[in-house]
């Protein structure tokens, strides 16, 4: 039989005489009155049970969790709290759940034991929350780039190329690891492998995307990527998905333009469509803020930190300023950083890209040119630098609580100027010789940046580990569901 969604009904103009409601039992109590809930919203719909007329082996069976199906009156509601109920006439068990082995009770559950059962924590009101704006955010982000006209490209998930010069890669084979042939030198011969050569998953698809965005103008690629870096920090993901816009003609100003203005658009589409659930986030963050002490808490609510990035323009500083601004630092000075900041070509951490957008300039920050050395090798040299402080077209986009968000450059469009930096940094010029063509036959100068959207949605939901937002988290030491 056809029913209605949970979300349809609670935004009712009218009572209606009949309706059907699916979905699973978050409470019941006092043997009448059912908690319903859908996952179309994070509000429940009240069912009332006649139950002086309903079997006392069907009023057993309703307990948190089981899936359900009402049929009755959509009727004012008598109690307060909500506009309308449901009078149940019928009402049809629909899966069982043992009330003493689920693990979702309704009560307070911590993190970690949630992480423990992703493949149920999206049944607790925090998780309905966090996926129903993840979902957004996800159609904001196509929405954006297609009323721009730029074009969605799918680039390989599989690649023989390391896109970053990280070497962090995960190794994609099919070779018997208890039988794996070897060449004459005793390394293992990647020519029997099934691509005939080494493979990994891709850490970007930057590379693939620059050769579209040289024939298209604009693209953009919204998919997953994979690092494998050891690390068990609350921001790194080992699986996580990437946004990446690359656009011919673009300079390093015209990136860090079309960055703040995508940004904007997608945090102020969850905020116009995901209203009720980032008001119950703003409320779990205050409690957790809570129990914080003062010198640590978030100086400002969810939904005020939203509308502040909103309505500020993200402040454009050069690293060599950033560099000045950190080095006379109090925490530089007391030796508060973990890493002090003592001389212009540092690697900045995320301790100190907090420091400049959360205490220093208090609005999101844009940095840009960027040491060579501490950059990829793609991204274009700045003309007239004096030796041994080259810097690059680079910017990252800083956010408070998160640290890096984005990051982008212009990238190196002179095909000498690039061959001499490959060389520089060891990288094989026949193995990416078709990146190379791309500067061959009508290079032109164009930009493009990466984002990373869990990183986005940890922002949006004002969660604090970036394993809860995202379905499956992927770390070390954990493939789990």
């Amino acid at each position: 039989m056809k029913h209605t969604k949970v979300k349809d009904l609670l935004n009712s103009t009218k009572t209606i005489h009949e309706v059907t409601a699916k979905g699973w039992v978050r409470t019941f109590r006092n043997n009448q009155f059912i908690a319903l809930n859908d996952g179309s919203t994070i509000h429940n719909i009240q069912c009332v049970v006649d139950f002086e007329n309903t079997p006392e082996t069907t009023l057993k069976r309703i307990t948190t969790g089981a899936a359900i199906s009402v049929t009755g009156e959509l009727a004012e509601s008598q109690g307060a709290g909500q506009k309308y109920e449901i009078q149940v006439k019928k009402l049809e068990i629909l899966g069982d759940s043992d009330a003493e082995k689920f693990p979702m009770q309704p009560k307070k559950h911590s993190l970690e034991f949630l992480r423990e059962n992703a493949h149920l924590r999206v049944r607790t009101n925090a998780f309905g929350a966090i996926m129903r704006v993840r979902s957004a955010l996800s159609f904001a982000v196509h929405q954006y780039f297609q009323q721009k006209g730029f074009v969605y490209v799918n680039t390989p998930i599989i690649t023989g190329s390391d896109a970053e010069g990280a070497g962090e890669m995960f190794q994609v084979s099919a070779l018997p690891f208890d039988n794996t042939p070897r060449t004459e030198e005793g390394k293992v011969n990647y020519k029997e492998d099934f691509f005939g050569k080494q493979t990994n998953l891709t850490v970007s698809g930057q590379l693939e995307a620059e050769t579209y965005a040289m024939a298209l103008g604009q693209v953009y690629t919204f998919g997953p990527t994979f690092r494998a870096e050891n690390s068990n920090t609350s921001r790194h993901l080992a699986e996580f998905w990437m946004i990446e816009p690359e656009v011919a003609f673009n300079d390093l100003a015209a990136n860090m333009d079309l960055a703040e203005d995508f940004i904007k658009y997608v945090v102020k589409y969850a905020v116009d469509n995901c209203a009720d659930d980032l008001k119950f986030l703003e409320g779990r963050l205050t409690e957790e803020e809570k129990q914080k002490p003062q010198a640590e808490r978030s100086e400002m609510a969810l939904l005020e930190k939203l509308q502040f990035v909103l309505e500020n323009n993200f402040k454009r500083v050069s690293y060599t300023e950033a560099v000045d601004i950190l080095r006379d630092s109090t925490p530089n000075k007391k030796k508060k950083f973990q890493y002090l900041i003592e001389e212009w070509g540092a690697d900045l951490q995320s301790e100190h890209e907090r420091f400049l957008v959360e205490k220093h300039f208090k609005c999101p920050v844009i940095l840009f040119d960027y040491p060579a050395k501490i950059k990829a090798f793609y991204m274009r040299l700045n003309d007239n630098t004096e030796p041994g402080k080259e810097t690059v077209r680079a910017m990252d986009i800083l956010f408070p609580g998160i640290g890096e968000i984005v990051g982008g450059s212009q990238r190196e469009e002179r095909l000498d100027v690039l061959i001499e930096k490959m060389k520089a940094l060891g990288i094989d010029e026949e193995e990416l010789w078709w990146y190379l063509d791309t500067r061959r036959f009508g290079s032109a100068v164009h930009s493009g940046f990466g984002l990373g959207f869990e990183r986005l949605v940890l922002f949006v939901t004002g969660m604090t580990n970036i394993r809860d937002v995202i379905p499956f988290p992927r770390t070390p030491m954990n493939a789990e569901f």
